[in-house]
């Protein structure tokens, strides 16, 4: 649960000059996160016509855009992302966690009053592992997921608890003189996973845990769910787990400081179910008129709590969903939350072969949100991406708010990128983009803590980002709706 400091000021209370940056911290929202951890987030405190952190220029909104950009409230979407990525945590598509998100979006929608409804559809088995301390013993920080990929050509749904020891690079002279019981730390490399399992094994450890090489900087590695061909037909007796770079290097300092003792355990998800919740408010043109999508995917990787990817994204289209359900519009407003994305946009593909060509026609325009609230220092640009890089509705509109709002030098020309949701809606001819904050000079540039246990709220989110974002989308959107 999350909990928020009173004395906070609201979000568009009129405020001092905010600086042209996204590091204002006058005002500050400190939020009770897992345990007894905190974090103190800078909170966007504009009024109407207040010029934006990281803008060119004082807004000049029309009407329409006030009615949307004075409701509002990241504080409100923060309450959402806690929820997602803290509490729920990693939301890998087709386990209990994923549905335990959809379920706390249908509840959210359903409240609000739109036709909310969950679409169900089927997907791979998945494998993971899970990190802890026995009850007594040294404890693993808590700022950190532990959740990690498991081997399917491993031990599955067991556990093993035993004293750490680090093998380093693996080899049968890197080993201690006995390892009987232990769990041991190898480092990973692809061409000798097999051989260092096996001299595992062999040596009668435990359980192993392979360790991700470092990616370039300033990437960060994530879980890996290690595949060893060769005991496809002969499971490896033990547990094999993959962790991220960032669990690596936790683990080693730790072990450099004294004994370490594990538990590690491993899970096989099977006969999968995802989901799409999709949710909405029909229009004045009524059943046969037109859509207008907001949407974002609410699953992630393994051991990602996914704070920025794509916690932010379902955030957004969850406060957004508040600020327009009262707001009168020709269009049909339909939210789609994607299960399965991180997959191969499998929720996204799925709903879309599922229309028929008359509802297709009916949609105007798609605003995929995916990774909208990074706190990324070089993450300056806000991208327009388009599967096939040529302009459509929903970029035109988008490009258009930026005016309104005084961005226009921080927004992308239309760049070809293909990747999100909107590419499972572009490949049948409908209009639909992604946008998210990425680095300046390539939509490549994605921030260190993507995909892996590091991105949470703490590491990997701005209010002020989020508030900007969904300003973009809000009043987009509310502009292609009201035609």
């Amino acid at each position: 649960m999350s909990s928020f400091d009173d004395t906070v000021t609201p979000s568009h209370e009129s405020s001092n000059s905010i600086g042209s940056g996204f590091l204002n911290r006058r005002r500050v929202l400190t939020v009770a996160l897992g345990g007894a951890a905190t974090v103190a987030l800078p909170v966007p405190a504009w009024a109407a016509n207040d010029k934006r952190p990281g803008s060119h220029k004082p807004p000049k909104l029309t009407p329409d855009d006030r009615k949307v950009v004075a409701q509002i409230s990241s504080r409100r979407a923060l309450e959402h992302l806690v929820k997602l990525s803290e509490d729920i945590g990693p939301r890998i598509g087709g386990t209990k966690s994923e549905r335990k998100a959809a379920d706390y979006i249908a509840r959210h929608f359903d409240k609000l009053g739109y036709d909310t409804t969950l679409q169900p559809f089927t997907v791979a088995d998945k494998f993971t592992g899970q990190i802890s301390t026995p009850a007594r013993g040294r404890k693993l920080p808590k700022d950190l997921n532990w959740q990690t990929g498991a081997s399917a050509h491993a031990a599955l749904d067991t556990k093993v608890t035993g004293d750490v020891v680090d093998v380093r690079a693996g080899a049968a002279s890197d080993y201690p003189a006995d390892v009987r019981g232990k769990i041991v730390l190898v480092d990973y490399v692809a061409n000798r996973r097999e051989q260092v399992v096996a001299t595992a094994v062999a040596a009668g450890a435990a359980g192993v845990i392979l360790l991700a090489a470092d990616a370039a900087a300033p990437r960060l590695a994530g879980t890996f769910s290690p595949t060893l061909p060769g005991s496809a037909n002969s499971p490896v007796p033990i547990p094999v787990l993959g962790v991220a770079q960032s669990q690596k290097h936790r683990l080693r300092e730790l072990l450099a400081t004294g004994p370490l003792t594990l538990t590690v355990a491993t899970t096989a998800h099977r006969n999968l179910t995802s989901n799409n919740v999709l949710a909405e408010r029909r229009g004045k043109s009524g059943a046969n008129g037109p859509i207008v999508m907001i949407s974002a995917h609410y699953d992630t990787v393994i051991g990602a709590p996914g704070a920025n990817d794509d916690g932010s994204g379902t955030a957004l289209c969850m406060e957004l969903g508040r600020v327009l359900k009262s707001i009168p519009t020709n269009a049909t407003i339909r939210f789609g939350l994607w299960g399965s994305e991180e997959q191969g946009l499998i929720g996204s593909r799925y709903y879309v072969r599922q229309l028929p060509q008359a509802e297709r026609d009916r949609i105007l325009a798609v605003y995929q949100n995916d990774m909208v609230a990074t706190s990324w220092d070089p993450a300056t640009r806000y991208w327009l991406l388009s599967f096939d890089g040529q302009d459509n509705r929903a970029t035109a509109e988008v490009a258009a708010s930026a005016r309104r709002l005084g961005y226009e030098p921080q927004i992308s020309p239309v760049t070809q990128r293909g990747s999100s949701d909107h590419q499972s809606f572009q490949e049948v001819g409908i209009a639909s983009a992604n946008f998210s904050w990425r680095g300046e000079e390539s939509p490549a540039l994605l921030e260190p803590p993507y995909h892996t246990p590091e991105d949470t709220i703490a590491k990997n989110i701005s209010l002020e980002r989020l508030q900007v974002s969904m300003e973009l989308i809000g009043t987009a959107a509310y502009a292609t709706a009201r035609a």
